[in-house]
């Protein structure tokens, strides 16, 4: 079945693309959830030349993500953790503190955007996330956890 996404679904796509799924996801799953609706002929006509509207303020988005990589890139963050004598953290850091940090020095970035290579970090040490600003648009953040 053919579906047109309202909104970006991680590891099946991005928000506006027209994708083929397996009818039973899309009937199940997407469109009841607000997530999809159904590519027919008079939808793939309205989404085109919706797209077409929006293509100047999508590059002009895209710009300015560019130029908050551009000042990000050089951001590394201290977070600091109550840690154990053996350098364990009690509990762990995240996207939270991540989004906390750098809202502290000014970049308003939404957790959900924030990527960490494990799920929760659990050691003091020197780390790297993934912040993503805009679909073509990502920026590699370091960031040192330390003990308070």
């Amino acid at each position: 079945m053919k579906i047109i996404l309202k909104q970006d679904i991680e590891k099946l796509g991005q928000k506006n693309d027209i994708l083929t799924v397996k009818t039973g996801y899309a009937r199940n799953y997407l469109i009841p959830r607000g997530l999809a609706i159904q590519a027919t002929d008079s939808a793939i006509k309205i989404h085109t030349e919706n797209l077409k509207q929006r293509a100047h303020k999508e590059e002009q988005i895209r710009k300015e993500a560019e130029k908050l990589a551009g000042k990000l890139a050089g951001v590394k963050l201290v977070i600091g953790a109550k840690v154990s004598s053996a350098g364990k953290i009690f509990g762990s850091v995240n996207t939270i503190q991540l989004a906390e940090a750098l809202n502290a020095k000014g970049y308003e970035i939404d957790r959900k955007n924030i990527l960490l290579g494990e799920d929760a970090i659990k050691e003091a040490g020197n780390y790297k996330a993934v912040v993503k600003l805009h679909r073509d648009v990502k920026v590699d953040i370091e960031f040192e956890v330390v003990a308070e």
